[in-house]
């Protein structure tokens, strides 16, 4: 006989696909797959601190009545799947702080066009995940709330800014949980974690209610434990939205149906600018081996150059900055969130945003500020956007001869908790092969290929050119297909 906690692990080890399919064939329920993500949350979250609330009484609530609406013949996508949100996407009556102070206690009256999308097929909210502030972070150090602990090993980050959705998928307490990609921000976790993260084009899916860090590079995306699993959330997600100026209007193809094509033939890019001096050695032998995995597959290599790789950063860091001054404006007090009192308004806002903003939405503010000031815009700001259309550029050249661009998702694994938080430009260095996607507007994805010796996951990146979804989606397919790290998972 199968014990509880046996039965509890069985369910909580499924993801999207899986956990669809026994709810359709009848093996357990949804209140039986909801309450046992909630039990795991409960038994293992306070090693992890991967989430910053959970919603128990309306997700079995929810999960009840999709069982109910099942045995009616409802057959929608993902009915009675408990999914995670991170916590700067806007979920309607539960509270959504950008893991900020200045925003504790604030409940929105309206959920993102994301979330919605999810829960209208069928999906259940389990709670809401640790992020860094306002996700202006690659480690989840930055959190108001207290830092997130990677579950492969607890004395190390678990990436970010979305380090709370990839913490929890990969230690199982929820099968999937929506990220969000800045500069890297799903892709980056996902690798440090061991698990799957898709950052769609800019304009596949809608930014309505999303809290806005840079609006010209913000992308929602899915953190999940297969490739299958994120073609099916990007489906249910992705389209046009009246709501969003930016979302693109074309139709949303069958994604999983891209899966299962061959790879003969397929046109793989490698970036000698992102294979340099700095990169972890065991990294960069998982990646390469991966590589030659794709050859066996069919696939054709191809060197390839990306010139201005090296001022993608730079440019990155005025560009975000400047975007995250005008978007974090609107915190003053007054409209929603923390409010403190001072003897003339200015005197209110500043006390305000003193009091509310952590150390790193400071230095940010500040930055951005400085980039846009008269006379300093031409030189920095205006400047940073001529280079990005040069980046851009790069990649429009690059995938004129190739259909797919792989390299690291990141330069190391999961370094240790406080290891880099008094040194911001080598925390920034760990985006180094993430940004440019966000600047020129492409989609990609990380898939866990390998561990190093300490046992720490290692991510390798696909990136495609803009609507170019299915080709990574179907190159990552074959080869996650043709490995076992997907099937690794940490034991907590």
């Amino acid at each position: 006989m199968i014990g509880c906690r046996d039965a509890t692990k069985q369910l909580t080890s499924m993801g999207v696909a899986d956990a669809r399919a026994g709810l359709v064939a009848g093996q357990f329920t949804s209140v039986d797959l909801t309450q046992a993500f909630l039990q795991r949350i409960e038994r293992v979250d306070g090693s992890l601190h991967a989430f910053l609330r959970t919603t128990p009484t309306t997700a079995l609530a929810a999960a009840a009545e999709a069982d109910r609406a099942r045995a009616d013949g409802d057959s929608r996508p993902l009915l009675g799947v408990p999914l995670a949100i991170k916590d700067v996407l806007m979920t309607k009556g539960v509270e959504t702080t950008a893991g900020s102070r200045i925003l504790e206690g604030f409940v929105p009256p309206y959920s993102a066009t994301a979330v919605e999308k999810l829960e209208a097929a069928g999906a259940i909210l389990l709670g809401k995940t640790n992020t860094d502030e306002f996700a202006m972070g690659s480690s989840t150090e930055n959190s108001g709330y207290g830092p997130t602990r990677n579950p492969w090993d607890l004395e190390r980050v678990p990436g970010g800014s979305s380090g709370g959705s990839a913490a929890a998928v990969a230690a199982d307490e929820a099968p999937a949980a929506l990220g969000t990609d800045t500069g890297g921000s799903v892709r980056q976790p996902a690798a440090l974690c061991g698990v799957v993260g898709l950052k769609p084009s800019y304009g596949r899916v809608s930014r309505y209610g999303l809290i806005a860090y840079g609006s010209s590079l913000d992308q929602i995306g899915p953190i999940t434990k297969t490739v299958a699993d994120a073609a099916l959330l990007l489906e249910v997600m992705a389209g046009a939205d009246h709501r969003d100026s930016t979302t693109m209007p074309v139709d949303v193809p069958n994604f999983s149906a891209a899966l299962n094509r061959d790879i003969a033939g397929l046109r793989v890019g490698i970036p000698h600018e992102y294979f340099v001096e700095g990169i972890q050695a065991e990294v960069e032998e998982s990646v390469r081996s991966a590589i030659e995995q794709l050859a066996d597959l069919g696939a054709e290599i191809v060197p390839i150059h990306l010139p201005n790789t090296e001022l993608a950063l730079p440019v990155y860091y005025l560009v975000v900055t400047a975007e995250a001054s005008a978007n974090l404006a609107r915190f003053d007090g007054i409209r929603f969130g923390l409010s403190v009192d001072g003897e003339t308004i200015f005197d209110h806002f500043r006390q305000t945003r003193g009091a509310g903003f952590g150390p790193e939405v400071k230095r940010r503010i500040m930055l951005g500020t400085y980039a846009l000031s008269t006379g300093y815009y031409d030189a920095y700001y205006l400047k940073a956007q001529q280079v990005r259309t040069l980046i851009k550029q790069d990649f429009d050249s690059a995938f004129a001869e190739v259909d797919v661009i792989v390299s690291p998702t990141s330069p190391t694994t999961a370094f240790r908790i406080g290891e880099k938080v008094d040194d911001p430009l080598a925390m920034i260095l760990t985006d180094i092969f993430t940004t440019s996607a966000n600047l020129a507007g492409l989609c990609g994805i990380s898939i866990p290929c390998g561990f190093d010796a300490g046992g720490l996951p290692i991510g390798l990146q696909l990136l495609g050119p803009s609507l170019g979804e299915e080709k990574i989606l179907q190159a990552a397919y074959a080869y996650e297909q043709s490995t076992e790290w997907r099937l690794r998972r940490p034991e907590l």
